[in-house]
């Protein structure tokens, strides 16, 4: 049986939405007695996105990763601002995710259809009642948030140095407009019009390629030069080649905190999915909303209650 488009999706969860209210354990299975053949939809319809837009799984791990991060996952990413409240999804560092990220919001089996490693990722979790622009800068890494206040965010979060390196392994797939690197490749210092960390090659080949990236904001390159839509390690050779594209980055291979993982990484691609698939699913359990924590929305993105 297809199911063609997204309509099923939104169906499904609409049925399920009495289930969730009233049950409270998280589990891998959660939603296998009121609809056996969930994994077998939502695999189907996953797929037909991922084959339709390929930049898909990249786009929904950095919403999935931008939820969490905040303040837990509690699908807070997804609510649209409105007159009364600017939501997370309208800070600076989302306003680029691409649209169609929020209409999936699994990245398990989209990482799988990539070339990544299966992960479990339970289910059932509440959604929040808060979602706030204000509290999203200080909670994010940036592009060029520097080696000790990355250390530092992930920490403060529970997550130690090579688990911060394999998460920001997921640059393996998914690109970065122009704005976040133009610093490293135009007028970098008085002695070199790019960072002299690039390979010369590809310095030159990004500064041709973001040129009008000031009239053209939404110019991008790959985060992965090599092999941009599949989930390997290449991203962490390239780090070791100055192929590295965001300063952030790059960095993780210079620093003696994180560069031991960098170079274990790169040398091994299983270690890296096997951390990968750790550290995530240690991530989807960060903060989450359970029992009357949180609520069950009737639509992902509104609160049930107006929020003023």
């Amino acid at each position: 049986m297809a199911f063609p488009n997204l309509v099923l999706l939104f169906t499904l969860f609409s049925f399920l939405l009495l289930f969730r209210s009233t049950q409270s354990k998280l589990s891998a299975d959660y939603y296998n007695k009121p609809c056996p053949k969930f994994q077998n939809i939502m695999q189907t319809i996953l797929a037909e996105k991922q084959l339709s837009a390929p930049t898909t799984a990249a786009a929904t791990l950095r919403v999935f990763f931008h939820d969490c991060f905040v303040n837990g996952c509690d699908s807070s990413m997804l609510i649209a601002s409105n007159a009364f409240n600017k939501s997370e999804r309208d800070a600076n560092v989302n306003l680029s995710v691409a649209g169609d990220a929020f209409d999936l919001i699994t990245p398990r089996d989209l990482v799988v259809m990539v070339g990544g490693p299966f992960y479990e990722v339970v289910l059932g979790r509440k959604d929040s009642r808060k979602s706030n622009l204000s509290i999203v800068d200080k909670n994010l890494p940036k592009a060029l948030t520097p080696m000790n206040e990355l250390l530092s965010l992930f920490s403060s979060k529970g997550f130690s140095a090579d688990e911060m390196v394999a998460l920001v392994g997921a640059h393996t797939i998914g690109f970065s407009h122009c704005k976040e690197f133009a610093n490293r490749i135009f007028n970098f210092s008085k002695t070199s019009e790019f960072d002299p960390a690039y390979n010369p090659v590809f310095a030159q080949g990004l500064r041709k390629l973001c040129a009008n990236y000031t009239k053209s904001p939404a110019m991008s390159a790959f985060n992965d030069v090599h092999t941009p839509g599949k989930f390997d390690n290449m991203y962490y050779k390239n780090l070791q080649n100055g192929l590295g594209l965001l300063s952030s980055d790059q960095e993780m291979v210079t620093d003696n905190r994180t560069k031991p993982f960098v170079d274990r990484f790169a040398a091994n691609e299983t270690a890296f999915f096997d951390m990968f698939a750790r550290s995530m699913e240690k991530l989807s359990v960060y903060k989450v909303k359970e029992n009357n924590d949180g609520d069950v929305r009737r639509r992902c993105d509104q609160f049930n209650t107006l929020q003023v």
